[in-house]
């Protein structure tokens, strides 16, 4: 059987994780100094996170260093197994400086294993959308890591995303834009509605002036590029604004009554809701 990985700032709930025997890295994040790991949902309280934050407490996040990478991955090729990893967006982040430094000691060490890598170029449920996809497809086909990797590069370009930050300081905070622009945008009830780009970089595809507005501009651009892919669920996902999440919901399944996949309800996890704060609100889809 071969060993699938995946991090938790893919965000893929850890029921849907553990169906596919998915081996999870947690990622750490920092709330007031104090270092947690995330979990996939399984014991993280965001609620008590984002209203930490929403009362003022700090959030950061960090990466792994190469002997935290050694050491996850240390067993399995002692093991002689195949693996393959789904990360996160590369573009997004230096610790896979320290992942690959990692690997290729590991692969000094043990030559026969077969270890793959994939960018799923995308994060939170964008990247979980693919860790599940490619999962299920790894799982259904014999355990081929080889074949799963090409089935990879199939959809990893059909990842729909978009996220509206409510309040623009947390984004601020992570250094995306300036504290003038968000102060300035806040008081003009401007709401930057975010992507993730080709090169798994995160893009400001519009501005709306106000909640309402990006909600719409967000389903707009599910009615245009939404296509079924593999019957892959859809995810709305929230940072305790659950009432605007659910009207959302309930919006998406009137504008499309023929639409028979899952949807998913969750929340933001804490390392990607460090960055964009309570209040946010998303849907990741496929897309043709």
């Amino acid at each position: 059987m071969a060993v699938l990985f995946c991090d938790t700032d893919c965000e893929l709930w850890y029921t849907h994780a553990n169906k596919y025997d998915l081996k999870v890295i947690r990622m750490p994040y920092f709330i007031d100094g104090e270092e947690k790991y995330a979990d996939l949902g399984e014991e993280t309280d965001t609620d008590d996170f984002f209203n930490r934050m929403k009362n003022g407490a700090s959030a950061s996040t960090a990466g792994l260093n190469q002997q935290n990478y050694y050491d996850i991955f240390k067993p399995y090729f002692e093991k002689g197994e195949d693996i393959l990893y789904m990360t996160f967006s590369n573009a997004m982040s230096g610790t896979f400086n320290y992942l690959a430094l990692a690997i290729n000691e590991l692969k000094a060490e043990y030559p026969k294993v077969k270890y793959l890598q994939f960018d799923t170029k995308n994060i939170c449920v964008g990247a979980g959308l693919v860790v599940y996809m490619g999962a299920k497809y790894c799982r259904e086909h014999g355990d081929d890591i080889e074949a799963t990797y090409k089935y990879l590069e199939s959809i990893v370009d059909h990842i729909g995303v978009y996220f509206v930050v409510e309040d623009m300081k947390y984004l601020a905070r992570g250094g995306r834009i300036s504290p003038a622009k968000a102060a300035i945008g806040n008081l003009m009830q401007i709401k930057p509605v975010l992507s993730v780009d080709h090169s798994g970089k995160l893009d400001l595809c519009s501005k709306q002036n106000g909640m309402k507005k990006a909600i719409r501009y967000m389903l707009e651009r599910f009615d245009t590029e939404y296509k079924n892919i593999d019957d892959a669920p859809i995810c709305i996902l929230d940072a305790i604004n659950g009432d605007v999440a659910e009207d959302m919901l309930a919006k998406l399944k009137e504008n499309h009554p023929e639409l028979n996949v899952e949807i998913w309800r969750q929340p933001v996890g804490p390392v990607i809701g460090a960055h964009a704060g309570p209040g946010t609100v998303g849907i990741i889809f496929t897309k043709a």
